[in-house]
């Protein structure tokens, strides 16, 4: 009578298991499945994080605000908080309203900001205030990215000394078109139209921007946490690839948000794309941006 019960009790619980609907679920890029809570204390450790996100996608926002809110926990002020969603010349005005020199009316009117702003990064953001914590705007201008993406890397020679400021200054020293994620932007079936040897530079005009901005301000025993679109770091290349150049031996984890039909296990495409994969439903709700 008790092995049946027990049964019962088995074929019940896997059948209540299948039919849930987890937003979510978390794997090491092995496959294995990871408990939150373990993926915390490795990250915890880290010179460097980075969350690659879809960016409408509101499990990848929410994520990073409680992974951000659970490392602060521990690391207290020596979190550093970076974006890609704000361009490094607007740092002065991010400086000034974590400061309190004004408030969030006048700081969102002078701003760049991502129209998805209010809901996915205004949290962080006001997160960052609230703890006295360093929050970096990391990516080059977007007007610069465009000169590259139009007319190379040339273009770079007639900006100002000012305005180079907001660029990496080991862009052109250092750029490899045979790196994987800037070969690969060559072949993007869904943007051949606009596809040429400058397409993968502009991305790279990023990547070695962020990089730069992201260690600028890291020191020896600081944690900084950078949220960024996925193909910024996945395969542990673009930013991470920059980082490895130019500092070489730093301790750096990154997440990576995918999508999937089938969320109970990782598809095989998605093996080794980051040290952590948060995998989301395929029909997920978006966020507008």
């Amino acid at each position: 009578m008790k092995k049946i019960f027990l049964l019962t009790l088995i074929a019940f619980t896997t059948m209540a298991f299948k039919n849930d609907k987890p937003a979510y679920r978390l794997f090491d890029q092995f496959g294995k499945p990871v408990k939150y809570e373990k993926m915390i204390k490795v990250l915890e450790t880290a010179d460097i994080v980075f969350y690659g996100e879809m960016h409408t996608d509101p499990i990848s926002h929410w994520m990073e605000y409680n992974i951000t809110r659970d490392l602060f926990k521990v690391k207290k002020d020596n979190l550093i908080i970076g974006a890609e969603m704000f361009e490094a010349d607007n740092q002065l005005i991010m400086d000034e309203y974590l400061a309190g020199d004004y408030g969030a009316k006048k700081f969102e009117a002078e701003i760049k900001l991502w129209k998805n702003y209010p809901t996915d990064y205004k949290p962080l953001v006001e997160f960052a205030k609230e703890n006295k914590l360093r929050f970096i705007a990391t990516d080059i201008p977007r007007r610069y990215a465009s000169m590259v993406y139009k007319r190379g890397f040339e273009t770079l020679d007639s900006l100002s000394p000012e305005a180079k400021k907001y660029i990496g200054p080991d862009l052109v020293k250092f750029y490899d078109p045979e790196i994987k994620c800037y070969k690969d932007m060559m072949s993007m079936k869904d943007m051949e139209d606009h596809v040429d040897e400058n397409f993968p530079k502009a991305q790279a005009a990023k990547d070695a921007t962020m990089a730069y901005f992201i260690l600028k301000n890291w020191s020896p025993g600081k944690l900084f946490i950078h949220y960024n679109g996925s193909y910024h770091s996945d395969n542990f290349q673009g930013i991470v690839w920059w980082i490895n150049k130019l500092h070489p031996g730093l301790n750096i984890k990154t997440i990576s948000t995918v999508y999937q039909e089938d969320i109970s296990k990782l598809d095989e495409d998605n093996l080794n794309l980051a040290d952590y994969l948060v995998v989301v439903p395929e029909d997920m709700t978006q966020t507008n941006r």
